[in-house]
């Protein structure tokens, strides 16, 4: 299966994008592994002809936002996002009508009729330079995480408005079983995602992107870590730090209930189906894509 991707790959001048969060094998055959921003950077400097996102359906409209012009294939359209779907456009836009002299920033984990609605747009990875880097008196909406958000203005002691969203991933794990982890592994250090409760953020010895934990793990000394994200950035973690030991939080032999299932869905035989056929085959209203694309811009501006 593999060597039939590379050589659809290779025939159609195709580029395999690959989150973190997504299974083992599929980040194996991906030309570029990254967190959101990396990935957008990746789809915005990219002179292939055919994208296949293997991740969930905001990345692949920002990849399509950002290459209007190239063909971008989803291997499966069912790879959605709670966080994504807990900003519906509508609404969003009546809850702006409260804030008319507020600026819009975004999480890049919103679809793109929400994206169109925002002033800038900002990752995990890029949000508190971006928001440190505006004037202290400007107001800010901020959508849609609200645990980002929170995370934000403790740290820059802002005063954001927050829309109220989340990552049902994230936001399901539990200090608890944080405080579980610490007692079992005293000697071990905790990571922890912004998108993660502000009580488990207090426990962290590092808060961070999903790139800025692989990057700490690799530069840290401590051997052994609790890690408070989605399940799958263990596999790269363990690919760059093979001699030290890491610990899941809320996680099992018996429970994996911080496992993403719409990353879970992407497979090698669901992104050779969609090389093979061309699809399924993301399409995106022009005026859309246009208005989409201006605070996307603004952010790789700004970082």
């Amino acid at each position: 299966m593999k060597n039939r991707i590379l050589e659809l790959k290779k025939q159609k001048n195709a580029l395999i994008l690959a989150h973190y969060y997504t299974i083992p094998e599929v980040q194996d055959i991906a030309d570029f592994v990254g967190d959101s921003l990396a990935l957008a950077k990746a789809a915005a400097s990219t002179n292939a002809d055919i994208i296949v996102f293997a991740g969930v359906h905001f990345m692949a409209e920002t990849a399509k936002i950002l290459n209007p012009t190239k063909k971008v294939i989803i291997p499966d359209l069912n790879a959605g996002c709670s966080l994504a779907d807990s900003c519906p456009a509508d609404q969003l836009a009546t809850f702006l009508q409260q804030y008319p002299d507020h600026l819009v920033l975004s999480y890049i984990n919103c679809s793109a009729e929400v994206k169109a609605l925002s002033d800038i747009i900002v990752t995990s990875g890029n949000a508190l330079k971006i928001v440190q880097s505006l004037p202290e008196d400007q107001k800010i909406v901020f959508t849609p995480d609200r645990n980002l958000g929170a995370y934000i203005n403790s740290t820059l002691q802002r005063e954001m408005v927050l829309w109220d969203g989340a990552c049902h991933v994230h936001d399901q794990l539990t200090a608890d079983e944080v405080f579980k982890l610490k007692v079992k592994y005293p000697n071990a250090k905790v990571l922890a995602h912004p998108e993660c409760k502000a009580t488990i953020l207090a426990l962290a010895d590092f808060v961070g992107s999903t790139a800025a934990m692989l990057q700490f793990t690799e530069t840290d000394l401590t051997m052994e870590y609790i890690v408070a994200t989605e399940t799958g950035i263990l596999y790269e973690m363990h690919k760059r730090n093979p001699d030290k030991i890491f610990h899941i939080v809320n996680s099992s032999e018996t429970c994996s209930c911080n496992d993403c299932e719409y990353m879970k869905l992407n497979s090698l035989s669901k992104i050779y189906s969609a090389l093979k056929n061309e699809e399924p085959e993301l399409i995106l209203d022009q005026e859309l894509m246009e208005k989409a694309k201006l605070p996307i811009l603004k952010m790789l501006e700004m970082s």
